[in-house]
């Protein structure tokens, strides 16, 4: 888990060959320079410190020149002004869209997606729901098929971050008022309030750089083992799909197909399993409940603050204020949202493979290139490690991966699939250390617990036969 969710903390010191050490840092997603306010830096996000991250300002207003200034205080004004929540989202959007038109390190620019590689999509997800229906019993889960561009992607997918992040950067951003005597923040509200916008701002330029950054790499709406974007629509990003394959010597179509499997499979899980998607949200917010601010650090910069000298609670916050702590029901929301992960990516591969193996000759590359992918802090790694602190280990989507492979051979597809009936029936992560002990526990019946369900929620009987047994971890504040 990282130790510095959204970027908490001391920022590194200055690299000492200067500018050049500076331009190569931010290539390299290198961390948070002094002229970061609020200490909020992107720095474990690869790649996440690129233009602007040193300095937001220069994220929102660009290069500067004469020219721009009236614009550039236009956004300062808009910036201070603002009064929603803990994340300014319009500015996120802004930075994003700005950020995905920069265009991708190896200079591959967004673009228009054309009626043929819509065509070409659609008809991949098609055969790829076909090929599903052997390999799972949870049937088709989208309803139609998209192509996006990057753009697009980020359009889509906001609403989700918005979901995502709010409750983390709405529990930091209190504490700055929090920690001021009741007789003080009447007097206090104006920097309260200016405070407050300000962190606004910061959250969405960091946010906006993520998700624009984000957007130069995936090839779906599900590559961060989340459903990002709406229900039942399976998206995938022709210019980025076009990305990854170009070196792996394997044929586009087939690098489209093993991809549009790996959508279309998530598509459905996250369809017929309801519970599913508010349990993985709602371990990120008792991940929230659990942040402890370092209000100790806080109190003696607000008692010492002198609204004549401004530059010091910049200098004050830039030290790592607002650090988080760890806290026991942040780490067992965190592993709970781990071991959800870790199972959701490890059926997806099970069952991906099961359908890609016996009918496309790259299925092993294109799985081992995959896994790699995320073993190397890909997408989903990158994205949870920064916002929430959360990082997926490659451990666990493979021991998971093994487990459902291994609930194949000894239930069946019915068996391994009617675990997802309910929270309390998967596999904890103690289960992902000894898969076989799971896969050959003695088994419990079910069937009342299913019957019940399925009556309580007025659709048909959940069960399906050979379920397990599971303990309570995967049982979460965002359970049923």
């Amino acid at each position: 888990m990282s130790d510095t969710p959204f970027g908490f903390g001391l920022p590194p010191e200055e690299p000492d060959d200067g500018d050049e050490g500076k331009k190569k840092d931010q290539q390299s997603g290198g961390g948070q320079g002094p002229a970061n306010p609020f200490g909020f830096g992107m720095s474990g996000a690869g790649g996440l410190g690129g233009p602007g991250a040193d300095n937001p300002f220069a994220a929102m207003f660009g290069s500067m020149n004469p020219n721009d200034l009236g614009a550039a205080f236009q956004q300062l004004g808009q910036m201070l002004s603002y009064e929603g929540g803990p994340v300014n989202w319009d500015m996120a959007k802004q930075i994003a869209r700005q950020t995905v038109s920069q265009g991708t390190p190896d200079g591959r620019k967004d673009a228009s997606v054309g009626p043929a590689e819509r065509n070409a999509v659609q008809e991949a997800v098609r055969l790829a729901d076909l090929w599903l229906d052997d390999a799972t019993a949870l049937p088709s889960g989208a309803g139609t098929a998209v192509a996006w561009s990057r753009a697009e992607w980020v359009e889509a997918t906001l609403p989700a971050w918005r979901e995502l992040v709010d409750p983390v950067a709405e529990r930091v951003g209190n504490a700055m008022g929090d920690v001021l005597p009741e007789e003080m923040q009447a007097m206090a509200g104006p920097l309260i309030g200016m405070m407050r916008s300000m962190g606004g701002a910061m959250f969405g330029t960091q946010i906006g750089q993520a998700v624009g950054v984000l957007a130069g790499e995936v090839v779906g709406s599900t590559d961060v083992g989340l459903p990002l974007g709406p229900a039942g629509k399976a998206a995938l990003l022709p210019v980025n799909i076009e990305s990854f394959g170009k070196d792996l010597g394997v044929p586009q179509d087939e690098v489209r197909l093993y991809l549009a499997l790996r959508e279309a499979a998530h598509q459905r899980l996250f369809a017929h399993v309801p519970w599913l998607r508010s349990h993985l949200f709602g371990a990120v917010e008792g991940y929230a409940r659990g942040i402890k601010v370092d209000t100790a650090k806080l109190e003696d910069v607000v008692g010492q603050f002198d609204p004549q000298n401004p530059e010091q609670l910049q200098e004050a916050l830039q030290q790592g204020m607002f650090q988080p702590e760890d806290t026991p029901e942040q780490k067992a929301a965190l592993a709970r949202l781990e071991t959800a992960l870790a199972l959701v990516e490890g059926w997806v591969d099970a069952v991906v493979h099961t359908a890609a193996k016996p009918r496309l000759s790259s299925a092993d590359a294109l799985r081992e290139t995959l896994r790699r992918r995320r073993a190397s802090g890909g997408p989903a790694e990158q994205t949870f490690a920064t916002l929430i602190g959360l990082e997926l280990r490659p451990r666990r989507l493979r021991d998971a991966s093994r487990l459902w492979a291994s609930l194949t051979d000894a239930h069946g597809v019915d068996g391994r699939d009617g675990l997802w009936a309910h929270p309390d029936m998967l596999p904890t992560a103690t289960d992902l250390d000894d898969p076989d002990g799971f896969v050959h526990r003695e088994q419990l019946d079910f069937s009342e617990l299913d019957k019940m369900l399925g009556e309580a929620a007025g659709k048909p009987d959940l069960k399906k036969k050979d379920q397990g047994e599971s303990g309570d971890e995967t049982k979460g504040d965002g359970g049923e």
